[in-house]
């Protein structure tokens, strides 16, 4: 989909801004008379955007309603896993979370640079690029990431443990969900855990739960103010689901879509339930390959998602590396959000295509690429982690956890990754109890 050239607004605004000061410091009166009227004027602007009228075909080929999204959905396996096989489902489940965890932290003191300041900091420090561990220096080292984790605590040297992540920690609280309200949670019941546990969310969960504080209810939180409703934020949320509904892809979509309707529509539920369904499936596959053409067999067939996820399938073999997988992203999705759904989503399965089975190569890779690169080498780790298995996951990536994970959350920072495993065990097992008519 082609953008509308966007005017130089960030630039008209800052330099607006600067004439003002600089009026003001000249002398000058009547500044603030005029930045009201432009901000009145913008106010009007931006209501009249959001009551644009929308494409109507567009809209039926992406509804927001579970029932509607599964009737549009193609064939797929819906059930991979007739039985639940403990000890199987554990080993994949460690190798799913650390590799997971790993690109998660490789990712995260490098989220959002581009390629080139990535390749630039790592000749200077000596690191290889693609990275191949964990960096050994970061810039800014003592800054805190989320009020918690110091940036050298993402280092090589300065890590002891998994530290603080919002994809990690929406990982965790997806169990913390689970566990407290069951696996029939409603959207409503994922309200009230944001609520108690998160002291601060970014874009359009930031909405929601500005929202949910408001008293809005939790049907209506991702509808009032957010223009973030297509973005990554529902899609790094992904994996609990699959983790406690392992080769079961329709539940963890259906799973995913009640946590995504919280602070999304459209394309970025369909993200939350696309990587949900493909991590589900990963469990029962032997590639990657395979576990997201399944994930495409829970969203809509005709939604730009689904056709953004065909076209990196379509050419993800032609793809050599990084720059290319890059490089063909920007040209696609130019104008789009660093932090959109669908250009990350390609991101990450041109990461999985690259390195296939191998974690290091899917991750480092992954992250290489940029945009919101701890997302997306966080969901490549998951997919690839749960076909390999713990075994799969290179120790160098592990080790430095200690068996540790940190959060932000309200009275729930600190993990045993061991516990966490024994705990989406009793879930993944309780789906599987639950579920028996569904065989």
């Amino acid at each position: 989909m082609a953008y509308p050239i966007e005017p130089k607004l960030a630039e008209l605004s800052e330099k607006i801004m600067e004439y003002g000061r600089l009026a003001h410091e000249y002398g000058a009166d009547g500044v603030s008379g005029i930045w009201q009227d432009i901000e009145r004027a913008m106010q009007e602007a931006a209501e009249k955007l959001q009551g644009l009228p929308v494409d109507g075909k567009l809209a039926s080929q992406e509804p927001n309603d579970l029932r509607g999204i599964q009737l549009l959905r193609t064939n797929g396996p819906r059930r991979m896993w007739k039985t639940f096989n403990q000890s199987e489902y554990k080993d994949k489940l460690e190798g799913a979370m650390l590799a997971r965890f790993a690109g998660c932290t490789l990712g995260a003191p490098v989220e959002l640079w581009e390629v080139d300041e990535m390749k630039s900091w790592a000749e200077y420090i000596g690191d290889a690029f693609p990275p191949r561990s964990y960096w050994t220096r970061i810039k800014n080292p003592n800054h805190r990431r989320y009020g918690k984790s110091t940036f050298y605590e993402y280092t090589l040297e300065g890590m002891s443990g998994v530290p603080v992540d919002d994809d990690i920690t929406y990982t965790i609280l997806g169990l913390l969900i689970a566990e407290e309200h069951g696996i029939h949670f409603t959207t409503e019941d994922v309200g009230k855990s944001w609520v108690k546990y998160l002291p601060l969310a970014c874009t359009a969960e930031e909405v929601a739960l500005r929202n949910l504080r408001a008293g809005k209810t939790a049907m209506e939180a991702a509808s009032l103010e957010n223009p973030y409703c297509q973005w990554i934020g529902a899609d790094i949320r992904s994996d609990p689901w699959a983790y406690i509904a392992p080769g079961f892809p329709s539940k963890a979509a259906e799973y995913a879509y009640r946590d995504a309707y919280l602070s999304h529509r459209r394309n970025g539920v369909y993200g939350e339930m696309f990587f949900s369904a493909a991590q589900a499936a990963a469990f029962a596959v032997d590639h990657p390959v395979d576990a997201l053409r399944t994930g495409l067999t829970e969203i809509p067939s005709e939604c730009s998602l689904y056709k953004d996820i065909e076209w990196a399938l379509a050419i993800g073999g032609d793809i050599r590396n990084y720059a290319e997988a890059r490089e063909a992203v920007n040209k696609r999705f130019q104008g789009m959000s660093p932090v959109h759904t669908n250009n990350n989503a390609c991101l990450t399965v041109f990461g999985l295509m690259i390195g296939g089975t191998d974690v290091s190569k899917v991750i480092s890779e992954t992250v290489a690429m940029g945009l919101d690169n701890d997302c997306t080498a966080a969901t490549a780790g998951s997919i690839v982690g749960a076909i390999v298995g713990k075994e799969g996951v290179p120790a160098h990536w592990h080790a430095p956890f200690h068996d540790t994970v940190k959060t932000y959350m309200i009275g729930a920072e600190n993990f045993k990754i061991s516990d966490l495993v024994e705990r989406f065990t009793i879930v993944a097992e309780q789906t599987y109890i639950d579920s028996k008519q569904e065989i």
